[in-house]
C-alpha cells in the first residue's frame, strides 16, 4: 500500500494541504520549523497509537483553527505512476475525517478503482476523542493496521537505547504490528484489563477477588499473544539482519528481557499482596524490555557511540522493511526525519541505494537540498510556513 493522496485539515501548522506524492522516495526540504515533521506526524496518525511524537490529540489541532483536525489519505495497492504537475492542490475547508473534498479532483478513473480511503481526526467538541473512518465507515483505530504499515525514525529516537523500557517496548510493538495486525487489539485489551486491576488493587476496601481473577484472566488471554508475537518478530528480525553483509551499517542482535510466557493468571493471583503494596502489576508483558547489541562488537547498544546507535536503528528499520515485504507482499511506508544529516557521505549514498532497491514509499525530511543530491529519482517538495510546493 502506498499513499496516493494525503490531505491535512487544521493539523499542526497546516490549515489545508493536499499532497500527491507518487511512489518511491519523497523528499521534503525546508528550514527548521517549516512543518516538515508535521507532515510525517500526520502520516503516522494513520496507524494505531499516538503517532511519532506521542502527543495528545488536542495538541495536534492548529492554533487559531476550529479546534479539531483531520488527516485523510487515499491508498493505492498497485504502483502509482506520478502524474507530472499534480503535487499540491487547494483543499476545501469542509473536509472532514476520512473524507477528501477537492473540486479539482475528477471522479475515479478505472485504474483508480480499488483504492481505499482512510482518515482520522478529532472535533472541537471532543478534542481528545479520536475518530477513524475507513471507506467512509466508522472504525476503530486498531483497524488501521489492517490497511497501512508505517515505521519511522526521528532525531528524538537517537536516545532510544538510553530511554525507558516503555519507549523501547513501544518501538518494538510498532515493528510487531506490521507483521501481526491483531497485536494492537491484544495490546489495547491487555492494557485496559491491567489498568482496571491496578485500580482494584489500589482500593483500600477489601479486595473483590472474583473481579480481580476475571481481570487477571483477561490479562492472561491477551498477554500471551503479545509475548509470542514479540518473540517471533525478534527472531525474524535477527535472521533478516544477519543476511545483510555489506558492512555499511552496524548489524544489530535483538533480544527480549522479562516475561515471555507461562501461566500469567496464576502468577498474577500469587502476586496480589506484592502488587497491592506496589500499587501496580509487577508481572506480565508490560514489564518486558527490548535489548539490542552491536553484533560485531558484542557491545550493548546503550554503550555504543551516538553514530553506532543511529546505524543500529537504521539497520533494524531496514531489516524490518525487508522482512515485512517478504512476509506480506507489502513494504511498509518509512518516515525518516532528518536522517541524512547524521550520516557521512558514504553511508548516506548507501542508504539511498538500499531504499531504491527495496522499493516502497519512503518519506524523508531535511533542511538542505544538497543532502539528497545522491537520492536519485525522487518526488521533491519545498516546505515553508505551512505550505508545500512540488519542486
Amino acid at each position: 500500500m502506498t499513499i496516493a493522496r494525503l490531505s491535512l485539515t487544521d493539523f499542526r501548522s497546516y490549515s489545508q494541504a493536499t499532497i500527491a506524492p507518487g511512489v518511491g522516495l519523497i523528499v521534503l526540504t525546508g528550514p527548521n520549523g517549516a512543518g516538515k515533521t508535521n507532515i510525517l506526524e500526520a502520516i503516522s496518525m494513520l496507524t494505531p497509537g499516538r503517532g511519532l511524537r506521542g502527543a495528545k490529540l488536542s495538541e495536534m489541532a492548529r492554533d487559531n483553527g476550529g479546534g479539531g483536525w483531520a488527516v485523510a489519505a487515499r491508498l493505492r495497492e498497485k504502483p502509482l505512476l506520478f502524474r507530472g504537475g499534480v503535487g499540491v492542490v487547494p483543499e476545501r475547508a469542509d473536509a472532514s475525517v476520512g473524507e477528501e473534498r477537492d473540486s479539482t479532483t475528477p471522479n475515479p478513473s478505472p485504474e483508480e478503482e480499488g483504492e481505499v480511503s482512510i482518515g482520522t481526526g478529532t472535533t472541537s467538541a471532543a478534542p481528545e476523542r479520536r475518530q477513524v473512518r475507513i471507506n467512509g465507515a466508522n472504525a476503530s483505530a486498531t483497524a488501521l493496521s489492517e490497511w497501512l504499515s508505517v515505521l519511522w525514525l526521528t532525531p528524538a529516537m537517537d536516545r532510544l537505547f538510553a530511554d525507558t523500557p516503555g519507549a523501547r517496548r513501544r518501538f518494538l510493538d510498532r515493528l510487531v504490528l506490521a507483521l501481526h495486525p491483531g497485536h494492537a487489539r491484544h495490546a489495547a485489551r491487555y492494557e485496559a484489563a491491567m489498568r482496571a486491576r491496578n485500580r482494584l488493587l489500589a482500593d483500600e476496601r477489601p479486595l473483590d477477588e472474583r473481579w480481580c481473577a476475571a481481570l487477571e484472566a483477561q490479562m492472561a488471554e491477551h498477554g500471551l499473544p503479545l509475548a509470542i508475537a514479540r518473540a517471533e518478530t525478534i527472531d525474524a528480525l535477527n535472521e533478516a539482519a544477519s543476511s545483510v553483509t555489506d558492512g555499511t551499517f552496524a548489524r544489530p542482535r535483538l533480544a527480549l528481557d522479562g516475561w515471555s510466557g507461562g501461566d500469567l493468571a496464576s502468577e498474577l493471583a500469587k502476586s496480589r499482596p506484592r502488587d497491592r503494596a506496589a500499587g501496580r502489576s509487577l508481572a506480565g508483558p508490560h514489564r518486558s524490555d527490548l535489548l539490542v547489541t552491536h553484533a560485531e562488537k558484542g557491545r550493548p547498544a546503550a554503550s555504543c557511540s551516538t553514530g553506532e546507535q543511529k546505524a543500529l536503528l537504521l539497520s533494524i528499520v531496514l531489516a524490518h522493511a525487508d522482512l515485512v515485504a517478504a512476509r506480506t507482499g507489502r513494504r511498509p511506508i518509512l518516515l525518516l526525519d532528518e536522517v541524512a544529516a547524521h550520516l557521512d557521505p558514504v553511508r548516506r549514498a548507501a542508504l539511498f541505494e538500499r531504499l531504491h532497491e527495496g522499493g516502497g514509499q519512503v518519506w524523508m525530511t531535511g533542511t538542505e537540498i544538497a543532502l539528497f543530491e545522491e537520492a536519485g529519482a525522487a518526488t521533491r517538495f519545498d516546505v515553508a510556513d505551512g505550505a508545500v510546493m512540488q519542486r
